[in-house]
């Protein structure tokens, strides 16, 4: 990531190196403010504002994606980690992580019937649970 920067023409300061560093070696998704308490551990003057804005450049970038796994909070991830979707449980809040593969027919089906062409990199589906639907049919 940090070769790609330089190529853009991207400054590289100190603490952009930091977030990059979180990220990359985050092998999960990581929330801005995550990313600000763990620089903050070796740089305690960084800014909170100054992860937002790094995270916008990398998204703008499509160095990183953005996804809303719940609890009101957006998680990064960077891109170079293989693509893939999440199953979430609105009600227990478990998270299933599924292959890009899956939603292959999904992306092709837009792309002819619409004629447009779908950058699924990373999103979260909404739902129940295996777990929690089989407590409501207990339950009726």
């Amino acid at each position: 990531m940090k070769e790609a920067l330089r190529k853009k023409g991207v400054p590289l300061t100190p603490q952009r190196l930091m977030i990059l560093d979180v990220l990359q070696g985050s092998h999960d998704h990581v929330s801005a403010e995550d990313i600000f308490h763990e620089v903050q551990k070796s740089y305690p003057y960084i800014n909170i504002s100054t992860v937002f804005r790094t995270l916008d450049l990398l998204k703008d970038l499509d160095m990183v994606t953005v996804t809303d796994l719940g609890g009101g909070c957006l998680r990064y991830h960077t891109v170079t980690n293989s693509h893939h979707h999440h199953l979430i449980c609105h009600r227990c809040g478990s998270t299933t992580e599924i292959e890009d593969s899956v939603l292959e027919p999904v992306r092709r089906a837009i792309d002819a019937g619409y004629g447009f062409e779908a950058q699924m990199h990373h999103f979260a589906i909404w739902g129940l649970c295996r777990e929690c639907r089989h407590t409501d049919k207990e339950q009726q």
